[in-house]
Formats: structure tokens, sequence, C-alpha cells
């Protein structure tokens, strides 16, 4: 298994799709939602995905192709 921690960014078009929700549903990943700010306008989600590292890829590399901003996180988040 592995996990990856990203932020995720949301343009304008994308802040009220639901592209978390989808992620889980498209792929064998289990999201887990770290941090976020949203607003109608913009919005970002620190993102934990888990899962076999092919499906990790492809369900990042499908928000990226969405037009959602993918960046790697580094560290401990606090609670």
């Amino acid at each position: 298994m592995a996990r990856r921690r990203v932020r995720l960014t949301f343009s304008p078009r994308l802040v009220t799709e639901p592209v978390i929700h989808q992620l889980g549903s498209r792929f064998a990943v289990v999201t887990n939602i770290r941090r976020a700010d949203v607003t109608r306008d913009e919005g970002w989600v620190v993102l934990e995905v888990e899962g076999e590292p092919d499906d990790v890829e492809r369900a990042l590399g499908w928000c990226s192709e969405l037009g959602v901003r993918v960046d790697p996180v580094e560290g401990e988040l606090a609670t």
C-alpha cells in the first residue's frame, strides 16, 4: 500500500465539483481530508490518498487532468 499526502487547489470552475468523492468512486483509493479551506470561489484541501501505488498515481493524475493543481505535502500536520 502507498500513502501520499497532497494539496489539491481548486479553481472557481471546479470548487463545487465532487472531485474527492469521485476519487473514491472511480479509483481503488481511500481518501482522508486533513485540512481544507473552501469558499464559493476557490479552495484547497490537504488530502491523504491511500491505495496500491498505481491506483494512487492514476487517481492523482486524473485530478491534474481535470485542472486541479496537485502539490506534494511534506511533514506532519497538526490536528
